[in-house]
């Protein structure tokens, strides 16, 4: 009885000791896996990039051997979960069948490099629905999806595909949270579905996670409708514009109208000890992501409001 005791504290302590995984949205310049040598020097141990060009239909051809490099740099610098976001031109609820088709294809090679990578997550918009009613937007999401993934092989690999909430624009399919869950919900049988909230898109729709009284509601709405346990990686982005505005303008960590607090709030919360926490923000003068991540990193560590 004991030995299990002590045991369980020591699982516990090591549970404890885990790391926050911080990190940001990196360049691939000079090849994909090179991406890793820059997470590592700025002092992420976690990233995400886009694995082919995200504003052109044809895309990059990752070479085998710029995959192998990639593996072994994430292994070496305990650099993890790799997130890639799909191209911004992907619409999988189009009411244009070419759009949608176009869509289906350039998804579907989203999933194949990312499985080529042995990346963890790969985030989506799921797109506009435009000329049709929500329920159908949702349906069509859902169906380009499946039949984007079907017959890749990606039940054996630990792969997930991350919905991402938008910033609640008219016609953009997971504007609310409600949106997202039920998109969950159509998908969840039938491939490896998780979410990805962006702080900025979740402001900018309309949400508080601002003041100490606004953000509880939020969170209770997230896992009522969504589900805690399905959230894995979190966008840590301010906001240029205000609340409820559905302006998606991200803005530095802390200068924006987001301010510092919620993302301190958010990287300390123990019900997201789980997630990836990764920073989109921009980068107008060279040391900007290094200033972004290093102010994630304090606020991570810092218990309490200063």
């Amino acid at each position: 009885m004991s030995n299990h005791r002590e045991s369980t504290i020591e699982n516990m302590s090591l549970q404890e000791e885990k790391p926050k995984r911080i990190g940001m949205h990196l360049s691939t310049a000079g090849g994909v896996f090179t991406a890793a040598g820059r997470a590592q020097a700025m002092g992420a141990n976690t990233f995400q990039i886009f694995s082919s060009s995200p504003r052109m239909w044809r895309p990059a051809k990752l070479s085998a051997d710029h995959c192998d490099q990639m593996k072994k740099l994430r292994v070496e610098y305990d650099c993890e979960p790799l997130v890639i976001h799909a191209s911004y031109l992907i619409n999988l609820c189009s009411q244009s069948e070419d759009v949608r088709r176009n869509s289906i294809a350039a998804f579907r090679g989203e999933v194949e490099r990312a499985l080529a990578l042995g990346a963890e997550y790969l985030v989506l918009h799921p797109g506009s629905w435009k000329g049709l009613s929500r329920e159908q937007g949702l349906e069509l999401a859902a169906e380009s999806i499946q039949g984007a993934i079907a017959r890749v092989p990606w039940q054996s690999c630990n792969f997930r595909i991350l919905i991402e909430n938008t910033a609640g624009a008219e016609f953009s399919l997971g504007g609310s949270f409600d949106q997202v869950g039920e998109l969950i919900l159509r998908l969840e049988s039938v491939a490896p579905v998780g979410v990805c909230l962006d702080t900025c898109h979740t402001h900018v729709a309309g949400y508080d996670l601002v003041s100490a009284e606004g953000y509880e509601p939020t969170i209770a709405q997230i896992a009522a409708v969504i589900g805690l346990d399905n959230i894995k990686v979190w966008h840590m982005n301010d906001a240029k514009a205000p609340r409820g505005s559905k302006l998606d303008r991200h803005e530095h960590i802390g200068e924006g109208t987001i301010g510092l607090e919620p993302f301190r709030r958010i990287l300390n919360d123990d019900r997201f000890s789980h997630c990836a926490f990764i920073a989109e923000t921009p980068v107008d003068e060279e040391g900007d992501q290094e200033r972004d991540l290093l102010a994630l990193k304090s606020l991570a560590a810092r218990k309490v409001p200063v």
